[in-house]
């Protein structure tokens, strides 16, 4: 692995490692991003069913479905420069995935609220890579207990790794940038258990 700046402490549960993608992987990565058949979801939030603010697509081997907010989506095949850097976040940091959801804000009005990466199908003990490419955007983090906050300003190319138990103890969102015009992409590689919706129907 290319050598990196990392930030981590023991008091935090992610590691950030700035500019992990170089420059010709965002662009290779970004042309096919925007080839993606992006959907806008309806999803049902506190009763009220509403139409998420951004757009996104779940890519991901065969059997496993990804459930949220009472949406249950079926895995689109892996396209070419996702599965590269799938495996490639498995030789670097040993990290086992078998999905992406591909978030795309096509500007500051598109936002992420708080919550935290906690669905029952996650493989428990499980950790979450984050890639961010495009504007860079904010990302803040919640701890549940204490309320603390922190921001991380995340540019094209950081990798944010979640460890496990981040999404138990902290929640996290990507607030509303009004004065930002660019395009966002987000890649988040997770391991979830196969079949396991078949086996809970």
């Amino acid at each position: 692995m290319r050598q990196q700046l990392l930030f981590a402490s023991a008091d935090e549960p992610w590691t950030w490692v700035k500019g992990y993608l170089s420059g010709r992987q965002q662009t290779l990565l970004m042309e096919e991003a925007e080839t993606y058949p992006y959907e806008r979801p309806e999803v049902t939030v506190y009763g009220k069913a509403h139409r998420i603010p951004r757009t996104q697509i779940w890519f991901g081997d065969a059997g496993v479905e990804y459930q949220y907010s009472g949406l249950l989506v079926s895995p689109t095949p892996w396209p070419h420069y996702a599965q590269r850097l799938r495996e490639q976040l498995r030789r670097d940091f040993g990290l086992m995935s078998n999905g992406v959801l591909v978030n795309r804000y096509a500007g500051g009005r598109d936002c992420m609220g708080w919550h935290a990466d906690d669905e029952a199908e996650l493989l428990p003990g499980s950790d979450i890579a984050s890639v961010s490419l495009g504007d860079g955007r904010d990302f803040v983090v919640r701890h549940n207990r204490t309320g603390q906050k922190q921001t991380l300003h995340l540019e094209s190319g950081d990798l944010l790794l979640m460890h496990f138990p981040m999404q138990q103890d902290w929640q996290h969102a990507l607030p509303k940038r009004l004065r930002q015009q660019g395009t966002r992409w987000n890649f988040t590689f997770r391991c979830l258990i196969p079949g396991f919706h078949s086996c809970t129907v």
